[in-house]
């Protein structure tokens, strides 16, 4: 590493250790994101190699651990990898989207400088700038309980990281190009497992053993459904809560999601399909991998078993299943349950509906009419030097106002510490999957045709799952409760990506007047600046 990078990073190291203290451990990574070719699907593609690997390294981590992650960009565009699922707790500068942070230039680097702070689970890294996401540059993040924390099943004989996600045969820029020309995205090609088409991916097992899977949907498009043929499957974990632990023959996840599975391998020694499949689509696209055992007396053979397709109910009934064990131990050693968010009163009700229509001719999306725009300067940092012109607090609604669409840059104010409910409402025909930066929320409830106000009847106030990504099928509602306890500019986004590049987000301002490192991290000293933040000084060090 050059010497100045290397005293760069010495100082930005040191000056986390006065912010997070030096008790908790630090992991470095040094990585070097490339073109490089690849053929998930059979055909030649350019991709996103992060050290020459598709899908990128891993993380592993454990919680409150500092990561330190310098980042090289050898592509000849900008780039900006953001961290799903990572709470950036009081340090939304590091979250890695548009609106928080500068992209790294092409041939230029920056280091992420990260706290997984009070968090355990499943989660996943991915590029998100402009169509990005559909040239790979993804990879899987795990962080494991601390060693005297007790987990709420014994450990695995192994722990595969497990990415699955609709892909197009066409590269990014293609993509992005017909995007731009205000088309919408034709359906997907395939469907890829760890970045292989049918037949790529393997898994071997032993006889008898249990292993842990993390499935990521890190898809573009389309919920999926995820089975391995005669071999149950126990639900222990949704992105960062141990959940009860109830035994499914497959699972959905949508857009964005991430899970942790048991299963044993309890079956006769041969090799078993592992099978990926489109939900609600027409036509659907599955693909398979395969489950090996060490012993096996034979490969696969016959028909991958069938699974559900389009059936909503199924979905919705195995969603509503989902609870929390009140009992286990998070990332404390205090049980999950002894948070009682039933019994807090919200302050707001924020009502969020999603539609699709055209602009100047051009296909656009958005929620309660507002169309994201993005502006010249990231957000944060035009709050934080206070650049007039950026945005406008309060420029997008509390409710739907039913009006046709326009553009904006959509800012929603809301106060620190405030506990809030936001309900999200979809009036189409497809499956909409929201994901909020920053924060866990609890899916209180869910639901067909129209929300109102008797809808709170039906929640659920005890054991709702604690996550960060949330469905909402077609023609229905999904509600949940949030505590605004993480000062910063947090996006709030569609995980459906055409959606969410063509203006299916916003970002939730959570804002304090405080200016105590107790509510918020000062501007990093390393922080990228770009449009009209070059030229500022960030703090001294």
């Amino acid at each position: 590493m050059p010497l100045h990078l290397a005293v760069a990073l010495f100082c930005a190291t040191a000056s986390l250790f006065a912010i997070a203290g030096a008790e908790d451990p630090y992991r470095f990574y040094s990585w070097n994101v490339t073109y490089g070719d690849i053929y998930p699907l059979g055909v030649r593609q350019t991709g996103f190699l992060i050290n020459g690997q598709f899908p990128g390294p891993d993380i592993h981590s454990v919680t409150n651990d500092n990561l330190i992650i310098n980042v090289f960009n050898n592509l000849n565009e900008s780039f900006l990898l953001s961290w799903n699922g990572i709470q950036q707790r009081r340090n939304s500068y590091e979250d890695g989207v548009l609106g928080t942070t500068c992209p790294i230039p092409p041939g230029k680097n920056f280091t992420y400088i990260l706290q997984v702070k009070d968090q355990i689970g499943s989660f996943y890294y991915y590029p998100s700038l402009g169509f990005h996401k559909a040239a790979g540059g993804f990879g899987g993040i795990r962080i494991l309980s601390r060693p005297r924390i007790p987990v709420p099943f014994p450990d695995p004989a192994g722990d595969y990281t497990v990415l699955i996600g609709d892909w197009y045969k066409s590269n990014h820029t293609v993509l992005q190009a017909h995007l731009d020309r205000g088309k919408k995205l034709p359906f997907p090609d395939g469907i890829l497992i760890n970045g292989r088409g049918p037949g790529g991916a393997s898994f071997n097992v032993e006889q008898g053993k249990t292993y842990r899977l993390r499935i990521s949907n890190v898809g573009l498009q389309n919920s999926l459904n995820f089975r391995i043929q005669n071999h149950r499957l126990t639900l222990v974990e949704v992105e960062g809560t141990h959940t009860l632990q109830t035994t499914y023959s497959s699972i959905d996840l949508h857009l964005g999601q991430s899970c942790s599975v048991l299963f044993t391998a309890d079956q006769p020694a041969q090799d078993y399909y592992i099978v990926v499949n489109t939900r609600f689509t027409n036509p659907v696209l599955t693909t398979t991998g395969t489950l090996r055992y060490s012993n096996s007396a034979g490969p696969v053979s016959g028909p991958p078993p069938g699974g559900p397709t389009i059936q909503i109910d199924w979905s919705l009934n195995q969603a509503r299943s989902i609870r929390t064990n009140l009992t286990a131990s998070g990332p404390r050693p205090n049980p999950q349950g002894s948070y009682h968010y039933g019994l807090i009163n919200t302050s707001r009700t924020i009502r969020l509906a999603n539609s699709a229509g055209q602009v100047n001719g051009k296909q656009r999306y958005a929620v309660n009419s507002v169309s994201f725009v993005q502006p010249d300067t990231p957000l944060k940092l035009a709050d934080y030097f206070k650049i007039g012109g950026v945005f406008r607090p309060g420029s997008i609604s509390d409710n739907p106002y039913g009006g046709g669409i326009y553009l904006d840059t959509s800012v929603l104010n809301t106060d620190y510490r405030a506990f809030i409910e936001i309900i999200f409402e979809n009036n189409e025909d497809i499956v909409q999957s929201w994901h909020l930066n920053g924060y866990s929320f609890f899916v209180v409830g869910m639901d067909g045709g129209q929300w109102t106000a008797a809808s709170r009847n039906g929640y659920n106030l005890r054991d709702a799952v604690s996550r960060c990504t949330t469905q909402v099928y077609p023609k229905s509602w999904t509600a949940i409760y949030v505590a605004l306890d993480n000062v910063g500019m947090w996006n709030l986004r569609s995980e459906y990506w055409a959606r969410q590049y063509l203006g299916q987000q916003l970002y939730l301002r959570v804002y304090t007047d405080s200016t105590s490192l107790r509510d918020e991290f000062p501007i990093p000293k390393n922080a990228l600046l770009c449009g009209r933040a070059v030229g500022r000084s960030t703090r001294p060090l």
